[in-house]
């Protein structure tokens, strides 16, 4: 723990952590509270869902489009713009009532408008700390992300059960201003600037860590979507155990990430961390009684914030500092299509196989993530005692002759 000690005293990133994570807060609110609300305007399941699919297609779409745009408008101005469009399409959805096709588009608009706020931390990160403590920052910000999934989901349900939807959804936009507020205000955006992309969009995706990355982030997320996915299934939507058993997949994350996130990164430390997912996972399809669950996805959630971290530090230890944006979009954006896919593989098994199906299904994203990670060994990075900063942006000097 020395090393997150010192880097909580480095001026600034205690701070920096904070701030984004209350800006952030929202991500774990919005999808719960739209499904709730729009369900009980609609009376419809179907519908919310649709309305969930249009937020995540536009959170998807968004996410490199509006990192890149940081580096062009400056990280404030696109952080702002975003913030507002995004609040005032949840109000719309909130205060308004609309046919199911309107509640789609102000969906669509909102997760257009999400702000990039994850891109651009992670890219001012390597700006505040030296090289040797650049690994555990993106290991303690993996494991404290957890928080958001621990607690999100808990407090926009309280709020839409005890005082109605409306008020849950008026809440979740006065976290994002109040949130966004305090990141966009932070010093370090305006010490930071950006520099604009010479690269036309997607090309980052040539370099093989940022694919890497993005493939295994998909894998990754999926796994633990079709995770989510089971225990509901399992335990009821009402069920406690549920609740439990979630949490207590969050908290492995947490304490892998603290325990585990600072070491070396070597080729293999992706393979060995992924391994740890699918051996937790690979477990729980023994049984699904809820201990065992409870005992099973802690294992597995060991090896998730470690992973998480690996893909934070080799993206950001092969691209230019131009680019890191845009890189840290498009894991952004592979991670919310691994949801989407680990989600709906599981529904089906469900459908098929009962609750069950969806363990195999979690351990089988995770499986492919190993395989990956494996068979790709040689084009991951070796940061072991190597700085991993972003490579610094040159551009040939003018002289006089």
């Amino acid at each position: 723990m020395g090393a997150y000690r010192d880097l909580l005293r480095t001026p600034g990133v205690g701070r920096i952590i904070a701030a984004q994570l209350t800006a952030r807060f929202p991500n774990g609110m919005m999808s719960l509270g739209l499904l709730l609300h729009v369900e009980h305007i609609t009376g419809s399941y179907g519908a919310a869902g649709l309305v969930l699919a249009a937020t995540s297609v536009g959170q998807a779409v968004a996410g490199p489009v509006t990192s890149r745009w940081m580096g062009v408008w400056g990280m404030r101005r696109v952080l702002t713009l975003t913030m507002l469009v995004c609040a005032l399409a949840i109000t719309a959805i909130a205060l308004i009532a609309m046919p199911v096709p309107a509640y789609m588009a102000f969906g669509l608009l909102a997760g257009l408008a999400t702000p990039p706020v994850q891109s651009a931390v992670r890219t001012i990160y390597p700006k505040m700390v030296n090289s040797r403590q650049l690994t555990p920052l993106f290991s303690l910000d993996a494991s404290l992300q957890e928080l958001i999934w621990v607690f999100a989901p808990v407090v926009i349900t309280f709020v839409a059960l005890q005082a109605g939807t409306t008020p849950a959804l008026i809440l979740v936009v006065a976290i994002l201003l109040g949130g966004c507020t305090w990141f966009i205000a932070s010093p370090e955006l305006g010490r930071v600037r950006i520099p604009r992309s010479r690269r036309s969009i997607g090309k980052v995706l040539a370099k093989p860590p940022v694919l890497l990355g993005t493939v295994i982030g998909f894998l990754l997320i999926g796994a633990c979507a079709a995770v989510e996915a089971g225990v509901v299934a399992s335990f009821g939507h009402g069920g406690f155990e549920a609740g439990i058993i979630l949490a207590l997949f969050a908290v492995g994350s947490l304490a892998g990430g603290l325990s585990f996130g600072h070491l070396p990164i070597g080729p293999w430390a992706m393979a060995r961390r992924m391994a740890i997912v699918t051996i937790g996972l690979v477990l729980t399809t023994v049984s699904l009684n809820a201990f065992w669950l409870g005992g099973t996805l802690v294992i597995a959630g060991i090896g998730i914030a470690p992973a998480l971290a690996v893909i934070f530090a080799i993206t950001s230890a092969s691209v230019k500092f131009s680019d890191t944006a845009e890189a840290y979009g498009w894991i952004g954006t592979g991670q919310l299509i691994g949801a989407a896919a680990g989600s709906a593989i599981a529904g089906f098994l469900i459908d098929g196989m009962g609750p069950g199906g969806a363990y195999w299904a979690a351990a089988a994203f995770a499986a492919a993530g190993v395989l990956v990670s494996v068979v790709w060994a040689r084009s991951f990075p070796d940061l072991r005692g190597r700085d991993a900063s972003p490579l610094p942006d040159t551009e040939p000097v003018p002289t006089i002759t």
